[in-house]
């Protein structure tokens, strides 16, 4: 973390010291409106603010919560501890949380050196960022970006990429940003908070859950993602490993679809990207995806999109 930075974030707030003199709880009518146990983005972001930044408080448990935006935490020196949905986790320095809106999380009293820093972010925000995400639609991209722009409410990402240098540089360009107080152009940071998002679903490998169907669902999707052309569900099964009948229920369960539908939506979403960005053939195109029927490519490809593959191209 550039010192520069670090240095801003670091000094005692006129809160804290209010807590270190004798208080011992938050102030809730700094973050809640009456009773209600909702952080809310209208007392933290200025009107028609969309993202925002401060140092999480600290000496003082911060009891549980939600908030009517998304949150995410970056752990800038030492660490802190979270309940998110009744399960621990410890971010240490160089960690993100993202946390959905509905999300419950409490946090541990944290020390003078543990710097975490809250990035308050509505959901209209990721209009502009999820423009640099490409228009491929995948399931795996669907489910973290759900998770990212608080889609999927309740739910909440854990990375550890505190050795992924190109994730620190875009934090800490967002910090500077963010808390440099003469500059703070929203294309700029929609534009770096895109990029970051872009490298956190490069390295779904750094994501960790306390819940083992969680895990077993992103692997799933990772294999889907992998092994669009050729991949099956006994191999898949294998490699987790799971009992082939329950994984097969597993992900009905959780995605709504099954083994068969994740592929081929897969399949069909890269088609379309080969198609508007290559000049590759049809016939290459539903080869390359793991389609050798063309006359059942055609077919699946127009009921998925409405036009033939040819038309959608022209479309494009």
């Amino acid at each position: 973390m550039n010192t520069a930075i670090l240095n801003r974030l670091s000094p005692v707030t006129e809160e804290e010291k209010r807590i270190l003199s004798g208080q011992n709880q938050i102030d809730r009518s700094l973050y809640m409106d009456g009773s209600r146990d909702v952080i809310s983005g209208e007392k933290l972001l200025k009107p028609g603010q969309l993202i925002d930044v401060r140092p999480h408080t600290r000496f003082v448990a911060f009891p549980e919560h939600t908030h009517d935006y998304v949150e995410i935490v970056y752990m800038a020196s030492g660490k802190t501890v979270h309940m998110v949905n009744d399960e621990r986790i410890e971010l240490k320095t160089g960690e993100l949380l993202l946390l959905g809106q509905n999300a419950r999380q409490s946090i541990d009293a944290a020390g003078e050196l543990d710097i975490a820093v809250n990035f308050i972010v509505r959901p209209d925000f990721f209009a502009g960022t999820l423009d640099f995400l490409g228009t491929e639609e995948t399931p795996l991209r669907r489910f973290i970006t759900n998770c990212l722009t608080g889609k999927e409410e309740t739910g909440y990402l854990y990375f550890q990429v505190a050795d992924i240098l190109p994730v620190q540089n875009l934090i800490e360009n967002l910090l500077f940003m963010l808390t440099e107080e003469t500059m703070n152009p929203r294309g700029i940071n929609q534009m770096t908070m895109g990029l970051l998002f872009a490298l956190l679903l490069e390295h779904t490998d750094r994501l960790t859950f306390k819940r083992r169907d969680d895990e077993i669902l992103l692997r799933v999707l990772r294999y889907v993602e992998e092994h669009y052309r050729d991949g099956s569900l006994t191999e898949l099964a294998a490699l987790i490993p799971y009992d082939v009948a329950g994984l097969s229920r597993m992900i009905k369960e959780k995605t709504g679809s099954n083994y068969t539908g994740l592929m081929q939506e897969k399949r069909l979403s890269q088609a379309a990207w080969l198609l508007t960005n290559t000049d590759m053939k049809v016939d290459a195109v539903s080869e390359s995806v793991g389609y050798e029927n063309i006359s059942y490519f055609h077919r699946i490809f127009t009921a998925r999109f409405g036009i033939s593959p040819k038309k959608y191209r022209d479309s494009k």
